[in-house]
């Protein structure tokens, strides 16, 4: 690691993906590090959309405007990664004159927003009779009287950040995941940063990285990572939580109104729905969260009410994460800000030293741009930033998934899932079918993913662990909950990386143990019996309990 580097990035969400990218195309050298792999944290676990913030309105107009505004740029750089999500808010009978007023202002605060539709590509609002919303969609509880439409937009979010990452390495950058900053190092005099010391969490190996600046993207673990460099740096960090159904339970997505008064949502996103979601101030473990009996039931409480039939859909997985917000004290969760905060911690007497703390997946971007043009102020470098015009890889053109079927043999709803992640980069895949057929096998039946794309991200999409598969190509996130994919991905996995039998096989439980992570707090009833269902079948197959004695609480 003699390697001098610009700049080294802390932290490989979506801000310290954008910001790596950002820098790495104005020329700098780049380093970007991550404890685990990229966009595990607080990014994974958003509501996938880059929506413009319309609650924002009522306090933080500044935050609306400038996350519809660089909505319509992410829509632009990657535009195979982006679909709509139309939205309704229903108003239901017998909800008085609190409801009245609920629907009117929702309906006045749409007509506001239609003023920053146009720069995220979004359509006006429009009111809807009970009629024109069950047209729209047939599941809606006969107590629905009237409706207001709105739309936002969704992304594969983990898609985002590797694509981030992946053209920051194409143009120079260092990506390295599984590993863990153990200290901030600094001269003599205490007052210029030198670099960190590093530890790789697969092979424990320690080594020094050079750079006199050192950026903190690490989302909630920002005030830890400040700490190490001797600095304070105070964040609120709030805990929402997401359902996931195993498949599209709506054709629009539907904002109700929490036992709380507060808007949550169900949203068609990709193949499966999403139910989200809480927003609570939380002081436990950073790197455990868990999701509670109450979360679930609060969600599905909300969502029954318009979706009578909510509770015979299955709850295939949970997610939990942190929003990063910014420290204000005397107001609920729902009233802080979601803009964020540029800290040069030069003032306090330590040079070098950069924290971006605080904001939203929409505003990704521009936060990263403000970040990487002070990182030019010091290294110092003038370039301009290019984020909001180039294309991240895949985005130059979207290929049409008929032609492409025509044309390579391979099923039109199976390159379309695959252009979604990758763009015009399916074409290199699709080569790779041609040359061989065998990879067209589909490994996960669910979404469904060839053997060609998992040897593709594997080769090109810094993959470092099995359980990357699963954020690079969604492998085990359908219904089946990697039943029918996880031992034939752990075999790819060891044949692209020749590893040898035993270490397949802990792969194999590390994909085991990820999917039970985040499947144990919702599992009840009939879901038991699938999951004796995986216990045979693994144990059966390969018994990788003698090899990593973790994997008991997989089982």
């Amino acid at each position: 690691m003699d390697k001098r580097y610009d700049a080294i990035i802390i932290g490989g969400g979506v801000n310290g993906c954008g910001v790596a990218r950002d820098l790495a195309l104005r020329g700098a050298k780049i380093l970007l590090l991550d404890k685990g792999d990229l966009s595990k944290g607080t990014s994974w676990a958003s509501s996938g959309m880059i929506h413009g913030g319309i609650r924002y309105l009522l306090s933080d107009v500044h935050t609306t405007h400038k996350s519809c505004k660089d909505s319509g740029y992410i829509q632009n750089i990657g535009k195979h990664m982006i679909f709509r999500i139309p939205l309704i808010m229903p108003k239901l009978k017998g909800s008085g004159l609190k409801g009245l007023i609920n629907y009117e202002g929702a309906n006045a605060l749409f007509s506001f927003y239609d003023k920053f539709q146009p720069l995220k590509g979004g359509k006006p609002h429009v009111r809807l009779t009970a009629e024109e919303a069950k047209r729209l969609e047939p599941m809606l509880s006969d107590k629905v009287e009237a409706a207001v439409s709105t739309d936002e937009w969704g992304i594969d979010v983990p898609r985002l950040c590797v694509m981030n990452a992946v053209d920051a390495g194409l143009h120079g950058a260092d990506i390295k995941t599984w590993t863990e900053v153990v200290s901030i190092n600094k001269d003599s005099d205490e007052k210029n940063i030198t670099g960190v010391t590093i530890r790789d969490t697969i092979t424990c190996k320690k080594s020094t990285v050079n750079s006199s600046i050192v950026v903190n993207c690490a989302g909630p673990w920002v005030p830890k990572v400040a700490k190490m460099a001797g600095l304070e740096v105070k964040l609120r960090p709030a805990k929402g939580i997401h359902l996931i159904l195993d498949r599209r339970i709506s054709n629009m997505g539907i904002i109700v109104e929490a036992i709380d008064g507060r808007s949550i949502f169900i949203i068609p996103h990709e193949n499966i729905s999403i139910i989200g979601t809480t927003d609570d101030d939380y002081y436990g473990d950073l790197d455990n969260i868990r999701v509670s009996e109450d979360e679930i039931e609060y969600c599905l409480q909300a969502i029954e009410s318009v979706l009578p039939d909510i509770r015979k859909a299955r709850i295939i997985k949970t997610i939990a994460g942190l929003r990063p917000t910014l420290y204000e004290t005397s107001k609920y969760e729902d009233d802080l800000t979601r803009d964020h905060s540029l800290i040069d911690h030069q003032h306090e007497g330590l040079t070098g030293f950069i924290t971006l703390a605080g904001g939203k997946l929409a505003a990704y971007r521009v936060m990263a741009e403000e970040t990487a043009d002070l990182v030019c102020k010091k290294i110092p470098l003038m370039t301009k930033c290019t984020t909001h015009t180039a294309m991240l890889p895949g985005g130059e053109e979207v290929p049409n998934a008929t032609e492409l079927a025509k044309q390579y043999g391979v099923d039109a709803y199976a390159i379309s899932r695959m252009i979604s992640r990758q763009g015009q980069r399916s074409i290199e895949i699709l080569e790779m079918i041609k040359k061989d057929p065998a990879l067209g096998l589909y490994i996960c039946q669910c979404e469904p993913t060839t053997e060609a794309e998992i040897r593709y991200v594997i080769r090109n999409e810094h993959v470092r662990r099995a359980t990357d598969l699963i954020s690079r190509c969604r492998i085990a996130e359908g219904p089946c909950q990697g039943l029918g994919c996880i031992a034939q991905t752990a075999i790819i996995f060891g044949d692209e990386l020749d590893l040898g039998p035993e270490k397949v096989m802990q792969e194999a439980s590390l994909l085991l143990q990820d999917k039970w992570h985040w499947r144990r707090d919702s599992i009840s009833d009939l879901q038991m019996a699938q999951e004796e269902l995986y216990r045979m079948i693994y144990q059966a197959t390969f018994n990788p309990s003698q090899y990593n004695t973790n994997t008991q609480e997989v089982f």
